[in-house]
């Protein structure tokens, strides 16, 4: 019998003329890496270059035992590929003389032709444009680029894309950003927004060959159900009618749509003679309020009554009901859906009509839960730039002195697996928005699964994961890596951080090596050397995933604090002390309240002591994830625990983010945790309030953040969100990331609110204790430290907000005292931020304390 992902794969291939090309790429990419030195064909400007360094078919390699295949929901894109019927192209300039480059091949369906920018006599320069004429507005959500079947040169480097309704209003870029040079068909994502015209802006060639560009084949995905600029809208006060529903065999009412629970589920009449299709079900929101998207959620517990066909209709009155709204066919399977309506709708009422079951299996509708999405507010809910891509799936993510963002992924760009000795790495230069790629192979290590911290004097170590005794330090006064001596245990899924000596600390990490007690272990920065800590076994702090040890272990949520001790606080329900001194020890902290295990939710401190908890699944995965918060008070060595407002969606595999002003933003998770997949997404951020308890939406994402995604706190006071994936020959890679405005710098129209600055006195370095001068614009309000962090795995325990006692010391200067204490003021690299009487943040001045 087939391998499950080679049989989910033939039949995503059956479904979609587009997925043939893509994965018959891809496989040949993935196993047949003698293939990457191509002859020189046409446009090829003599021999063929040796593929770079980066390109994937380096080596084969297998794939974890503890990571399951991509599931079959992660073969094939949510979103639709368009049919390109009635399509034309245009280029800014093509090869026509020495060979047929026209622009139209690109359209042709066959990826033995091609389009090259003009390179007969003298080539034309860089940069190249090719625009895609749909000849009809429709949503659309991402450009797929195929590069050349033969040969490299004209691979898209760096690129834009714009869209634009009527061909020459095109506005901003909606996506920037920089590709691998290799040959795999590359998804090139954007919020999803109504247009014509599509153009790809090739800026440089990916391996620096020549003023050329090249493409195979392109085409457009449409909606997948991610609005831009929506939120949800509150569900209190509503009510739900529908033609029909089953109450006699089962509890399958209408009013189960909005009780917030998965598990119960409106369903059809069944039972005796079922009732016909169409089904319709009736949102009253009993007021009238701007719509812009309806999210239904199919049943958990079985396949009949998936709606298929539909039609969305809206009323002011509940009586007439005008033209559709939005109308098309949801896939038949699990993953949330989301139709876009074509107009925003002033409604009371919503009409949700199912003409077809999704698998034609009966006259069935069923749904467990939907929701209705209106227009975001700025000033409320926020905003999100463009997306920007990278030339590797973004797995782990470091913020740098110099405004940059360090990525890396694996030995690859788009998968993993084996212990490769060598790992793509990118940066991503905030200022500029530019993305340069690195494959590191100096420290024999690939860093994928790893533990990191960041270093009290601003380096980043990174230990274990793949080759999971190694560990490496990337050094961003240099740009430069290098190894440090191996940890005594080999790792990964560990747990790590910094504690108040400055050395590094580190627990756990079964997913690697062998399993079974991975206890404590403590770098030394002053002898580059590993002291084991017998003291402190792992036990203690498992949770009670059924997997076993190499799951139970995993993600940790440590903070460091006075003399060198670190709470570990999560994800076990069972909180512990830590000592690093001698042989260590370790001991109970008691529960954390009542919550139970929390695996790949996460823990950020908001403030001194003071942390917040959020989501997680008693289990890694399959088990349905919490919607719980908590937080956790430290008062010396006494730990209190107690639960907070909930959170409105359940999430594991989300990533949270303290702020300046002490809010807590959360991003993207799933409500049944799935690596790999990017059903049951949960695309509305949120926002904690420590003041008041509760969570407030956030504007939609456009794009799923799960498992393997990442999020930083960015020196302007922004977030970036980023990755998810890196499944190798699937859909549900996201090589690509954006950056969330939070709303505290929005006026209500978008526009920018107006920021304090320091414009002087913080001085690059500082000790612990001491005070500044600090001169700023005007006058402000507070300050406060926020640690650079390292983010992986939903997992960020080098987040720290750190409240600063401030003087006014005349008009625009401030005395501004660090804190004594190292438990408070973590050694390390920290973004000094002013804040106004308003809450509004100034960008930030990088400053080690130390």
């Amino acid at each position: 019998m087939l391998p499950r992902r080679v049989r989910a794969l033939a039949g995503a291939l059956r479904r979609s003329p587009l997925l043939i090309a893509l994965a018959l790429g891809s496989l040949l990419v993935g196993f047949t890496p003698w293939l990457g030195v191509a002859s020189a064909g046409p446009g090829g400007h003599g021999p063929t270059p040796r593929p770079t360094p980066g390109s994937l078919g380096q080596q084969p390699a297998k794939q974890s035992p503890h990571h399951g295949v991509a599931p079959a929901n992660a073969m094939e894109p949510t979103a639709p590929v368009l049919d390109r019927t009635g399509w034309t192209v245009a280029a800014s300039d093509e090869e026509t003389a020495k060979e047929n480059g026209r622009a139209a091949n690109v359209l042709d369906g066959d990826t033995a032709t091609l389009w090259h920018s003009r390179w007969s006599g003298t080539a034309a320069p860089l940069p190249h444009s090719i625009t895609l004429d749909m000849h009809r507005t429709t949503v659309v959500s991402a450009l797929v680029y195929q590069p050349r079947a033969v040969g490299v040169n004209g691979r898209v480097g760096e690129y834009s894309i714009s869209v634009s309704t009527d061909g020459r209003n095109w506005g901003s870029p909606v996506a920037t950003g920089t590709l691998a040079d290799d040959g795999s068909a590359k998804t090139l994502g954007f919020a999803p927004q109504g247009a014509r015209f599509v153009r790809l802006t090739a800026v440089t060639e990916a391996g620096r060959r020549g003023p050329w560009t090249s493409a195979a084949e392109l085409n457009l995905l449409g909606d997948p159900g991610t609005p831009a600029a929506t939120v949800d809208l509150p569900r209190t006060g509503w009510t739900a009618a529908a033609s029909d529903e089953e109450t006699a065999k089962e509890n399958g009412r209408a009013a189960n749509v909005l009780d917030g629970d998965s598990a119960t589920l409106w369903h059809s009449r069944w039972s005796g003679t079922a009732a016909p299709l169409p089904h319709s079900i009736t949102v009253d929101m009993h007021r009238t309020a701007a719509v812009s998207a309806l999210v239904y959620q199919p049943r958990k517990d079985g396949i009949n009554g998936r709606a298929g066909a539909y039609t969305i209709t809206t009323s002011t009155d509940g009586t007439t009901f005008g033209t559709a709204v939005a109308t098309g066919t949801w896939r038949d399977d699990d993953t949330v859906k989301t139709a876009t309506f074509t107009r925003t709708a002033n409604a009371r009422y919503i009409r949700l009509t199912v003409t077809r079951e999704a698998g034609d299996r009966g006259p069935w509708t069923s749904a467990a839960e939907i929701r209705l999405s209106g227009p975001a507010d700025p000033a409320t809910h926020g905003s999100w730039g463009r997306i920007t891509g990278f030339p590797l799936v973004p797995v782990a993510t470091a913020v740098l002195p110099g405004d940059k963002l360090l990525a890396w992924s694996a030995y690859a760009m788009d998968r993993f697996g084996g212990s490769n000795g060598y790992t793509q790495t990118a940066i991503l230069d905030l200022k500029t928005g530019k993305v340069t790629q690195r494959r590191i192979d100096n420290t024999g290590h690939d860093m994928f699964c790893p533990g990191i911290a960041m270093l009290a004097d601003g380096r980043v170590l990174v230990t274990g994961g793949s080759n999971a005794e190694k560990a490496s330090i990337y050094d961003p006064a240099t740009d430069s890596w290098s190894a440090t001596s191996n940890m005594n245990m080999a790792r990964g899924y560990q747990a790590m951080t910094l504690i108040s000596t400055g050395e590094a600390f580190v627990l756990g990490g079964s997913w690697s090596g062998a399993t079974g007690d991975k206890s404590g272990e403590v770098w030394s920065p002053e002898t580059g050397t590993w002291r084991r800590l017998p003291g402190v076994p792992a036990a203690p702090a498992l949770t009670a995933d059924p997997a076993g040890a190499y799951r139970a272990d995993n993600h940790m949520w440590l903070y460091a604090s006075s003399g060198g001790k670190v709470l570990q606080l999560g994800p076990s329900k069972q909180m512990n002390w830590i000592t690093t001194d001698g042989v260590g020890s370790i001991t109970s902290a008691g529960t954390r309240a009542d919550s139970q295990d929390a695996m790949t939710g996460n823990a950020v401190a908001y403030d001194i002591g003071k942390l917040l908890t959020l989501g997680g699944s008693p289990a890694y995965e399959k088990t349905p994830a919490t919607r719980r918060a908590y937080t956790v008070s430290i008062d010396g060595d006494q730990v209190q625990a107690a639960r907070t407002g909930d959170m409105g969606h359940a999430r594991a595999f989300g990533n949270s983010v303290v702020l300046p002003d002490g809010k807590v933003a959360v991003f993207g998770g799933q409500s049944y945790p799935v690596p790999f997949s990017d059903a049951t997404s949960v695309l509305t951020p949120e926002l904690w309030d420590p003041a008041t308890g509760s969570f407030t939406p956030l504007a939609s994402m456009a794009v799923p953040r799960n498992y393997h995604s990442v999020a930083n706190l960015l020196p302007d006071g922004r977030i970036f969100s980023g990755g998810g994936g890196l499944c190798g020959d699937c859909a549900t890679n996201h090589a690509d990331g954006a950056v969330f405005t939070p709303p505290y710098l929005l006026n209500a129209d978008g526009s920018p609110k107006p920021r304090p600055a320091i414009t002087g006195g913080v001085p690059p370095r500082a000790a612990a204790g001491t005070s500044l001068t600090v001169d700023t614009q005007g006058a402000v309000a507070s300050f406060v430290l926020m640690r650079a962090a390292a983010a992986t795995h939903s997992t960020d325990n080098d987040q720290r907000r750190v409240p600063l006692a401030s003087t006014a010391a005349g008009n625009g200067t401030y005395t501004v005292s660090i804190p004594a204490d190292k438990g408070v003021v973590l050694p390390g690299t920290y973004m000094l931020f002013a804040l106004d009487a308003h809450g509004v943040p100034s960008t930030a001045r990088f400053i080690t304390v130390s």
